[in-house]
């Protein structure tokens, strides 16, 4: 360990050394002189010289200690290379304790993966919370050369999406037998088409694709103008001028779709969303408030854009108007292994300001103890 001062400037309060010796020097242990008669008979002998003496040394240096403690405090003394080398095993809650320890070794240190790393004599963390984010949380406060050693169930469960990189080469164990990881069925969109009359062709598109996401599909179509709930999105193949209500619906959440011949400008971030082999822009859209509006750029006839006959345009149209999955949550353990490189981390100094103030205290009561003790200023 290499010892430090984090405030080095605080050590000038070293010069308060000397009020402690000032006072021992002015109030040094007081003798009561007692008069009797005789004394005034004797001659007065010429007073010695005085000398400077010190006593009660034990005293003196406790009030010393204390002071020269306090700068020191001041300083904020720490270490560097506090850091135990002994292997480092974590736990992934799921995996049984008496195991997870027959696993790791009578050497190692053992602890779960949960928000401060208990050790694994304590009881099974409930929810395996954010192990992604704990375990590089746990690695970057290891010392660069620790062995580390990760137990995890066959399924993790509490990983975000980001690769696992820590900066060393860690063991992954499975712990357990596996379990089939079933993927979450994609999320099935509601249509609500609204279309003038006589534009019943180009609801045949959309019905069938409704009808392709889900043996009960969801999906209703009308003339005029009325808007549906924003849990639905907008199929909007009304020719002419977009009516402003369209656009605030959209502002506040909602999803539209317009048709080819719909007259609105879009988005200025608009991006292509759906293109064809050939790179020709099949959909266009972006954001607008809340809410994602996005429109044709061609006319909805198998001549002009023959995606309408392919067999994946009903899961080409569902992933563009259903919302982004969320990221995964529970991963097959065995494609979740880290990888090392990442640089490590400088480990911070550990402060023993905390140790040197329970130093100070017993000082202090010392010091009281031998100020106030009966008999120090008898006769």
């Amino acid at each position: 360990m290499t010892p430090l001062l984090l405030a080095p400037l605080g050590l000038a309060a070293l010069a308060a050394l000397v009020v402690p010796l000032a006072i021992h020097l002015r109030r040094r242990t007081e003798e009561v002189p007692v008069d009797f008669a005789a004394l005034r008979w004797l001659d007065p002998l010429p007073r010695p010289r005085r000398r400077l003496r010190f006593d009660e040394w034990l005293l003196l240096a406790l009030r010393l200690l204390l002071v020269a403690g306090l700068a020191l405090l001041l300083a904020q003394p720490a270490v560097l290379g506090w850091e135990s080398d002994r292997p480092q095993v974590l736990v992934a809650p799921g995996i049984d304790a008496a195991a997870a320890r027959a696993v790791a070794g009578p050497d190692a240190e053992v602890r779960w993966i949960a928000a401060g790393f208990p050790g694994i004599d304590t009881a099974m963390p409930e929810a395996p919370g954010e192990v992604s984010s704990l375990i590089r949380q746990f690695d970057a406060e290891l010392p660069e050369g620790a062995p580390l050693a990760i137990l995890v169930p066959p399924v993790l469960a509490g990983v975000d999406a980001a690769p696992l990189r820590l900066t060393r080469k860690a063991t992954w164990r499975i712990v357990g037998d596996a379990e089939p990881i079933r993927p979450p069925a994609p999320a099935v969109p509601a249509l609500a088409v609204r279309h003038a009359a006589g534009q019943e062709r180009a609801l045949r598109w959309f019905r069938a694709a409704a009808g392709a996401w889900s043996d009960a599909p969801q999906f209703d179509a009308a003339t005029g103008d009325a808007l549906p709930p924003r849990s639905r999105v907008l199929v909007w193949l009304t020719p002419g001028r977009v009516p402003a209500a369209v656009t605030d619906w959209v502002s506040e959440g909602g999803t539209a779709l317009l048709g080819p011949e719909a007259e609105l400008a879009m988005p200025a971030a608009s991006t292509a969303l759906w293109r064809d082999e050939a790179g020709r822009t099949l959909v266009e859209g972006g954001p607008v408030g809340a809410g994602r509006l996005m429109r044709f750029t061609h006319p909805l006839e198998p001549a002009v854009m023959p995606e309408l006959l392919a067999g994946d345009f009903a899961a080409s149209l569902r992933d563009l108007l259903a919302p982004p999955a969320p990221p995964p949550a529970r991963v097959a353990a065995t494609a979740f292994a880290p990888a090392g490189g990442t640089p490590p981390f400088p480990l911070p100094p550990r402060p023993l300001s905390a140790w040197l103030a329970v130093v100070i205290a017993l000082l202090f009561l010392a010091e009281r103890w031998l100020a106030t003790r009966r008999g120090r200023f008898a006769a």
